[in-house]
C-alpha cells in the first residue's frame, strides 16, 4: 500500500495507537512520524486475500494464527520505534497480549505495489529480519508470479526466488505449503494466462 507523509510534529508510540483507534484511514509508523497508508488495488487485495485464505485453512487448530491488513507489527526498540501493518502475518506465541499488533510474529507477508517496492523490499525487509521471531519473510509481486522468500541462515539470511505458476512456496515452520498458482489465483494475470493458452 502507498505512504504519504502526513505533516504533523512527532508523536509518542501510546500517541499513535491511541490515534489509530479512532482514525478511519490507517498510518504507519516510524521514529515519531505517522505515514498515512493509500488504498490498494483489486489485485493486491486479491493476492493478500488468497494468502490469508489459505493460511487460515491450514493453520485451523493450530497455535498458530494469521492475521491480514489491520493488525500491526511492532519492531523491537533497539532497533527502531515502528509500528508497520504487514499485508499477511502470522503469529505462533500464545503469550502475546496486545490488542493492535503483534511483536513476535513468525512469518510476515508483504505484496508488492509500485508505491511500495522500495519499503518493502529495503526499510521493512531490514526492520521485519531484526525481530527475533521471525523465521520468514515472504514479499509477493504483485504484477508477475513470483515471490522472494527471505530467511535466516547460520550467517546472515538466505534469499530464495521463486516463479511461475507450479512453483510452491514451502513454510516450514508453520508446516505449511502452497502453489503460487494458489496464490495467484482469480488474479487478471491468471485469467490472462488461461486465455492465451
Amino acid at each position: 500500500m502507498g505512504l504519504a507523509a502526513k505533516r504533523a510534529g512527532w508523536i509518542s508510540p501510546q500517541e499513535y495507537i491511541e490515534g489509530e483507534w479512532q482514525s478511519e484511514i490507517r498510518h504507519e509508523y516510524v521514529d515519531g512520524l505517522v505515514y498515512a497508508m493509500a488504498g490498494a488495488s483489486i489485485e493486491h487485495n486479491r493476492i493478500s486475500g488468497n494468502i490469508f485464505t489459505a493460511l487460515r485453512i491450514g493453520l485451523r487448530g493450530g497455535p498458530c494464527e494469521v492475521f491480514m491488513a489491520d493488525v500491526k507489527v511492532k519492531i523491537p526498540p533497539r532497533v527502531a520505534n515502528a509500528f508497520y501493518y504487514p499485508d499477511v502475518l502470522v503469529a505462533c506465541d500464545p503469550t502475546e497480549e496486545a490488542e493492535y499488533y503483534r511483536e513476535r510474529p513468525s512469518i510476515i507477508f508483504e505484496v508488492l505495489s509500485p508505491d511500495t517496492e522500495r519499503t518493502d523490499r529495503r526499510e521493512k525487509a531490514i526492520a521485519y529480519r531484526q525481530i527475533p521471531s521471525i523465521r520468514m519473510y515472504v514479499i509477493v509481486e504483485q504484477e508477475r508470479p513470483a515471490v522472494t522468500v527471505l530467511q535466516p541462515a547460520q550467517e546472515g539470511w538466505d534469499s530464495e526466488a521463486l516463479e511461475g505458476l507450479h512453483a510452491v512456496l514451502r513454510l516450514p515452520p508453520i508446516g505449511l505449503e502452497m502453489t503460487l498458482a494458489t496464490i495467484y489465483e482469480g488474479t487478471a494475470m491468471v485469467r490472462n494466462i488461461s486465455q492465451s493458452r
